[in-house]
Parts: C-alpha cells; sequence; structure tokens
C-alpha cells in the first residue's frame, strides 16, 4: 500500500477565532474537542504545543508544528505503524463561518499495511466525523444529527473495550481496606476512566454487577444451582447490595455461612478500581474458595470492563442528546464521507 491521503471537514456555525479556541482544548484535561467518552481519549503530556508527545490508544504522535488558533500538525511515531502526520486546520469563510479540517497523509507500514483498510480507516472515520459533530455542537443552535457508525465499526469498538489489569488495592479504596481484620484473600483490578463517563460510584457498581455479560449470567445460574447441593446458602441479587459509601467509593457485599465478602468500587479521575476482599469461615468457605478463585478474575475483568464500555456510550449517547445514534443502527445519522487519496 502506497500513500494514503484521507480529509474529513465541516463547515462549523462560529468565527475561526471560536473554533481555534476549541482546538486550543485538545488533548487536555478540559478538552471540548475530542469525541470523549464515545472513543479512547487523546492524552499529551503537557498543553498543546510544539514537541508536545502523545497519542490516543495504540496511535502515539508528537505535535510537529502548531500555529495556535489554526493549524496543529501531529507526525506519527515509528511504533505506530504510519509514516507522515494528521493535522487539524482552522480556516476563516467568507461568511463568518469557519471550516475545520482533519487530514491524514501516511503511509502504511509492517502490519499497518493490512490493518489500515481492514480496521484502522474505519474507526478513524468515525473519530473524524464525531469530533467534527463536537466543534458543531459547540456552536449550533440545534445539535446537528451525530454521524452514523456502520456495523463493522461497532464490531470493531467491541473488540476495542476498555482494557482491564490487576493493580495493587489503592490506598483511597479505604472503604475495602477496612472492611475486614486479616481478611483470606484481596484482589483489585483497574481499567481507564474515559473523559465524560460517568463519576458515581453506584453507577459504576451497578453497571458491573446489575447489568453483567451474558456469560457471567450463566455462570452465576449455575453457581446458584450447584451451591445447594453442598450445603451453601444461595446468594440471591442481595449480595450485590451497598453496605456503604463515600463520594469517590462504594462498598457491596453480604456474609454468608461460608465466607463472607466485600467489593469496593473507587472511582478516581482516570482509572476506576475493583477490589474484592474476602473473609473465609470453615471447611466449606474454604473448599469453595478454592474453586472460585480460579474463576474470579476473569469474571471479575469481563465484567468491568464491560461496564466500563456501556457507560462510556451511555454519557456518548447523552452528550449527542435525543437524536443519540447508537442504540440499534437505525439512527437517522450521516454516514462518515472522508475524501480519500
Amino acid at each position: 500500500m502506497g500513500l494514503v491521503r484521507n480529509t474529513h471537514e465541516r463547515v462549523v456555525p462560529a468565527p475561526a477565532e471560536a473554533v481555534g479556541e476549541l482546538l486550543a482544548t485538545l488533548g487536555g484535561d478540559g478538552d471540548r474537542l475530542w469525541p470523549n467518552p464515545a472513543w479512547p481519549p487523546m492524552r499529551l503530556d503537557r498543553p498543546l504545543s510544539a514537541g508536545a508527545d502523545g497519542g490516543h490508544g495504540p496511535i502515539r504522535y508528537r505535535v510537529s508544528a502548531h500555529d495556535p488558533g489554526r493549524r496543529v500538525r501531529f507526525t506519527f511515531h515509528p511504533e505506530s505503524g504510519l509514516r507522515g502526520f494528521h493535522e487539524l486546520v482552522v480556516e476563516p469563510l467568507p461568511d463568518g463561518r469557519a471550516l475545520l479540517r482533519h487530514r491524514v497523509e501516511a503511509a502504511p507500514r509492517g502490519s499497518m499495511r493490512l490493518l489500515w483498510p481492514l480496521a484502522v480507516r474505519p474507526l478513524h472515520d468515525a473519530v473524524v466525523e464525531d469530533l467534527l459533530d463536537n466543534a458543531e455542537r459547540a456552536f449550533a443552535a440545534r445539535p446537528p444529527r451525530p454521524a452514523r457508525w456502520s456495523v463493522w465499526v461497532r464490531l470493531l469498538r467491541i473488540t476495542g473495550r476498555p482494557r482491564t489489569r490487576p493493580c495493587p488495592v489503592p490506598e483511597g479504596a479505604r472503604l475495602a481496606r477496612g472492611a475486614f481484620d486479616g481478611p483470606h484473600h484481596t484482589g483489585a483490578f483497574t481499567v481507564e476512566h474515559r473523559p465524560g463517563a460517568s463519576t458515581d460510584p453506584q453507577e459504576w457498581a451497578d453497571a458491573v454487577f446489575r447489568d453483567p455479560p451474558r456469560w457471567v449470567l450463566a455462570l452465576l445460574y449455575l453457581r446458584e444451582a450447584l451451591v445447594g447441593l453442598v450445603g451453601i446458602e444461595r446468594a440471591g441479587r442481595s449480595a450485590f447490595d451497598t453496605l456503604s459509601s463515600r463520594p469517590e467509593e462504594v462498598l457491596l457485599g453480604t456474609d454468608s455461612g461460608h465466607l463472607d465478602f466485600r467489593v469496593s468500587l473507587l472511582v478516581r479521575e482516570r482509572s476506576v478500581t475493583l477490589t474484592t476482599v474476602v473473609r473465609l469461615k470453615n471447611r466449606r468457605g474454604r473448599m469453595y474458595w478454592a474453586v472460585v478463585r480460579r474463576l474470579h478474575p476473569v469474571v471479575v475483568r469481563g465484567m468491568l470492563r464491560r461496564a466500563a464500555h456501556r457507560l462510556a456510550d451511555r454519557a456518548w449517547d447523552g452528550r449527542c442528546g435525543a437524536q443519540g445514534p447508537r442504540a440499534d443502527g437505525a439512527d437517522p445519522g450521516h454516514e462518515a464521507g472522508p475524501r480519500q487519496g
């Protein structure tokens, strides 16, 4: 594959100076242009300026040229598999409005030769159209009809859900740390908290435990069917009732005849951490936990990852308004329309 040229542009109902101010927030904590939280956030290691380094998801780049309020160019890192740049340009129009243009000019290398047409380009087109929607939405009297994600893009987004990873129990998880004296098991997993997603720990707890993946539900039903055979009481929905909370953290759990457990959700600016604390009571509890602990990390990671994905989509749909695009694929929005070269 040779050089790729890909251009998206939108007329924004605002002066170029106002659109330039919007552009200046890109990659920062107050970013109003990037389509958060639907997509992995753009993060830079400093305010938007020449030399700033960062990226979004696996695509890494640095700011190689910057004309404040008018133009910013990002040069791809070699490990991104693209040799070239992408840039955003603001141009004033004679009628007082502005043209916002995003352009990519790059040569794919290595595996990116295959990934670009199959996955990266459709995802790129969707991200940029959502970004342009954001720019128009910031100034339009009536919000634009959101760009429509294709079926293929929706499938690709599922495979790109936020990743979970094991981590130490955070110092800030005070409810989890104080749950038991001398617990027999303590473990934690964390997932990225995307800008714009919910900061309410109870909403995260509900998303994790009240709306788990179907395969987790199947395991829970199997558990309920089998535990009675070995003299362990069934848990029921009350197992994940809220016991206590504070602004950043909520604690759930229950006490049973064989073990007591607590689960904490701690929501921070850039991460959400789920901590599990278990206290075993007797031989049945030890036997039960010896089996369950093998599946526990897989189940927790699956539930946390799904919750992060669902809450990000919910927040993005809310940002898009009543015309929100994503539920059933029959939305009235427009398809991404880049010019390819």
